[in-house]
């Protein structure tokens, strides 16, 4: 698991996961287990899943050859609301992109240690979880 900037401006946390490291064989069955966690963390909601493959391809743009599917599982920690500006970060999203012969996981850093802490969790837990 790396943390990084993407273009030197956003705090993104990236894991790539081998199939073989994973009983995980499609990015959907990853997508349903990250709904699964968020269903099972008190105060954390669904709100949807995007299929950014279909979106990008359906709008003519580009998609690196090697991604064979590329889905984001939105959903929200919002444990309070102190203040308008704190809407810029949220909702959240996991990123889930197969690759071929891996997984690779990102979301942007959260402003809320908790929040990190549990996508951390869910993601690194991905490793030889049973699907």
């Amino acid at each position: 698991m790396k943390q990084l900037h993407f273009q030197e401006k956003y705090p993104i946390t990236v894991a790539e996961v081998a199939k073989s490291e994973t009983t995980f064989a499609s990015a959907a069955q990853i997508a349903a287990y990250f709904k699964n966690c968020i269903a099972r963390t008190e105060r954390v909601t669904f709100i949807g899943e995007f299929d950014h493959l279909t979106h990008t391809r359906s709008i003519g743009g580009d998609v690196a050859p090697d991604i064979q599917a590329a889905i984001n599982v939105l959903f929200c920690f919002g444990h309070a609301l102190p203040n308008p500006q704190v809407m810029a970060v949220r909702p959240r999203s996991i990123g889930i992109a197969d690759m071929g012969d891996r997984f690779v996981i990102s979301f942007m850093d959260a402003p809320m240690k908790a929040a990190n802490d549990a996508m951390q969790a869910w993601t690194l837990a991905l490793r030889n979880v049973a699907a």
